[in-house]
């Protein structure tokens, strides 16, 4: 029997997912093991081959690819721990990067910190003086030589460069995306000089105008490709050693794979890796609801992440922000907060209380686990308002410590403000929810919608526990709390659900409408690219699409609109329609009436995406139905909702539940791995598929 896994690795707990040709699927979660990831990554494997009853080795023999959401790219770029990195730049340009177009000091920070300059500054620089050296060359904007590349300056420079300490090597020259011969060239030299030294050009990486966001891309490409090449090596030889015979495959920020031996090349895309697969697996689940917008929300241990599916598509963006520098990384649009099951609640110096962003992660974790924590967090307030059953933790495998939970939230929340044990809980439990919300509308609301035309879909540990909640704010009339085998691990269901995604670009700037014969030769480059690297992937696929955008922009703008184009050939009316496309969608960014077509059109950058579905995509089999009233397990004390206080509250076992059985609130659900917490004024409903699905009948 064929499997495919899908493997998310957090900050908190590593969760796995498989299913085969059958149907049949399994889910398990353990917690994550820093800094050695991998150990976690297979300690999953052993527990996932438990819960199908079978063997690792004879699991793995019969797994024809796992898909891996790794932090690992993301969280060497955090911490700083990257190889040290040569720059090779044209000649005067050496303070590109440094300088950030002016961006450095606010780009990536809340309105709160960028308001107050006092506490904005540039982030530390990439690359030390000492390991960037100018090269004698030049390209002009029209892609013409100007002046030949000094090949033996060149080499000097590769030297010094490795004599200094470097450990990899990244180039951008200016104008390299319109010709990249003195790149490539230079990429050479640095083989013959250096052989087996990691090398990163920026006509790879990222062939966009704007020298300083390419060369910035390029670097902090640089810096982890090394890192994430040494991980996935010994990782991929020890699977092969348990009997692994598919192929390893790794989840990047755009919402599809890449196969692990060209990961490395291109480890700037996989910098968003563990946030996508939700948002894929809510694009999945709503195929199947007939939901076409969609407010992704997951809530693990660590984060809140908070993505958009609309009309039946993830929400994506061009480019990303990270440590303050401009990167050019198409990805799903995914917004972050410091705010899940071990985010940490303090009380700061103004007598304020605060939850997160600093998270008790998977060790020591939150006060309730009795591993060594003793600050208060989300999770230790669940517990003592009783939505988080002490004795069923991840299905009983973890006994959980009210004592220890009471006696963090005291010493650390109520006393310092004056409060009792359950009043500071309920405070921290209100806060979450809050904070929670006003993420989501933000992103709901920037992006030009309304969150009321969205069903909410709600996963993750702790995401199921305050989803009610913080819907309930946002006015959404629907809940979706993803239950079944996905339950608390629906990312690594997304991530199995996944398919290759590969994405090439160019940039070309010119008036708008370009001739059609170079429109259409621009797209035909971009896309026999894309043939040859899906070929690399040495997958077969069940089907191929192709995605083409441009992006433009009103002349003399500087941010541009990403525009749908057709992926076939267009001509002039093709080229027309094209322009309307873009005017509506400029207006729904920054309203109705802010398009000004009487300024003229500019296309900036071609970009294609090719899309390869994979032959295995999980399928989430129906529940039987059920009848008449579902029959609680026990009751207990709960506070689910601030204006009602403590109240009594049925308590269901998911396991006994059935296709339409409903729930009315106060209720709690509890399945292996997730609680779901149903205030009063919800119903919940359990669907075919084994979902929850919340709606209110009274906010």
């Amino acid at each position: 029997m064929a499997y495919v896994i899908g493997i998310d690795i957090g900050g908190t707990f590593t969760d796995a997912f498989a299913a085969d040709e059958s149907g049949r699927v399994a889910a398990t979660k353990t917690p994550s093991t820093p800094p050695d990831f991998s150990q976690g990554f297979l300690t999953v494997l052993d527990e996932m081959a438990g819960a199908l009853g079978i063997s690792t080795r004879a699991l793995l023999s019969d797994t024809n690819y796992i898909i891996h959401g790794t932090t690992s790219t993301l969280n060497a770029l955090v911490t700083g721990d990257v190889a040290a990195v040569g720059f090779l730049t044209t000649r005067g340009h050496a303070d590109s990067v440094a300088i950030m177009n002016l961006e450095g000091r606010y780009a990536g920070l809340g309105s709160d910190r960028v308001q107050d300059m006092v506490l904005t500054n540039k982030p530390a620089p990439l690359v030390p003086p000492q390991l960037i050296r100018e090269l004698d060359e030049r390209i002009d904007y029209k892609g013409h030589e100007v002046v030949s590349l000094d090949e033996t300056g060149a080499r000097v420079a590769i030297r010094e460069l490795v004599d200094a300490g470097a450990q990899a090597i990244a180039v951008s020259l200016l104008w390299s995306f319109l010709n990249d011969s003195h790149e490539r060239r230079l990429g050479e030299l640095i083989t013959e000089e250096a052989p087996g030294l990691y090398v990163a050009l920026s006509c790879d990486v990222s062939p966009r105008i704007r020298e300083y966001a390419r060369s910035a891309t390029t670097i902090m490409n640089t810096q982890v490709g090394p890192r994430l090449r040494d991980y996935l090596r010994p990782l991929e030889a020890e699977l092969r050693e348990r009997g692994f015979g598919g192929s390893l495959l790794v989840m990047q920020g755009s919402g599809g794979c890449v196969d692990s031996s060209d990961a490395p090349s291109r480890a700037i895309t996989t910098i968003g890796s563990v946030l996508t697969g939700g948002v894929v697996g809510c694009t999945r689940l709503a195929e199947s609801l007939g939901h076409r917008n969609v407010i992704s929300t997951d809530m693990g241990g660590t984060t809140f992440l908070a993505g958009l599916v609309v009309d039946g598509a993830p929400v994506s963006t061009t480019s990303t922000v990270l440590n303050q520098y401009q990167l050019n990384v198409p990805m799903v649009d995914v917004h972050t907060l410091g705010a899940g099951g071990g985010a940490i609640a303090w009380v700061d110096a103004g007598h304020n209380l605060r939850v997160g962003p600093r998270s008790a992660g998977a060790r020591p974790g939150p006060a309730c686990y009795g591993d060594g924590g003793t600050e208060p967090t989300v999770s230790d307030v669940d517990l003592l308002l009783g939505i988080i059953n002490p004795g069923n933790f991840l299905g009983g495998r973890k006994k959980l410590s009210k004592e220890l939970a009471a006696q963090a939230v005291r010493t650390h929340i109520a006393e310092p403000l004056g409060l009792s044990v359950d009043d500071a809980a309920a405070a921290v439990y209100a806060i979450q929810n809050a904070q929670t919300a006003d993420l989501v509308r933000k992103v709901v609301v920037t992006s030009g919608h309304d969150p009321r035309d969205f069903v909410l879909y709600a996963f993750g540990g702790a995401g199921p526990m305050h989803c009610a909640s913080y819907a309930a704010d946002l006015e959404v009339g629907e809940v979706v709390v993803p239950l079944g085998s996905t339950a608390a691990v629906f990312s690594a269901y997304g991530l199995a659900a996944s398919d290759i995604v590969l994405t090439a670009e160019l940039s070309a700037p010119a008036n708008f409408p370009t001739p059609v014969a170079d429109f259409n030769s621009s797209f035909a480059h971009l896309r026999a690219e894309l043939e040859d690297r899906l070929a690399d992937q040495k997958l077969k696929f069940a089907h191929v699409a192709y995605r083409n955008e441009a992006d433009m922009r009103y002349t003399l703008q500087l941010a541009e609109v990403a525009t749908p184009v057709p992926a076939e050939t267009v001509d002039e009316s093709g080229l027309a329609d094209i322009a309307t496309g873009f005017g509506e969608l400029y207006e729904r960014l920054y309203g109705k009436g802010s398009g000004f077509a009487e300024a003229g059109l500019q296309l900036i950058t071609y970009r294609t995406q090719a899309v390869g579905m994979l032959p295995i995509r999980p399928q989430l089999g129906e529940i039987p139905s059920g009848r008449g009233d579902p029959t609680p397990s026990s009751t207990r004390r709960v506070f689910l909702d601030a204006r009602r206080g403590w109240q009594d509250a049925d308590i269901h076992d998911y396991r006994d539940l059935a296709a339409g059985h409903e729930l009315k609130g106060p209720a709690v659900v509890e399945a292996p791995t997730t609680t779901v917490a149903l205030p009063e004024g919800c119903i919940g409903r359990v669907d075919r598929l084994g979902n929850l699905v919340i709606r209110y009948t009274q906010v």
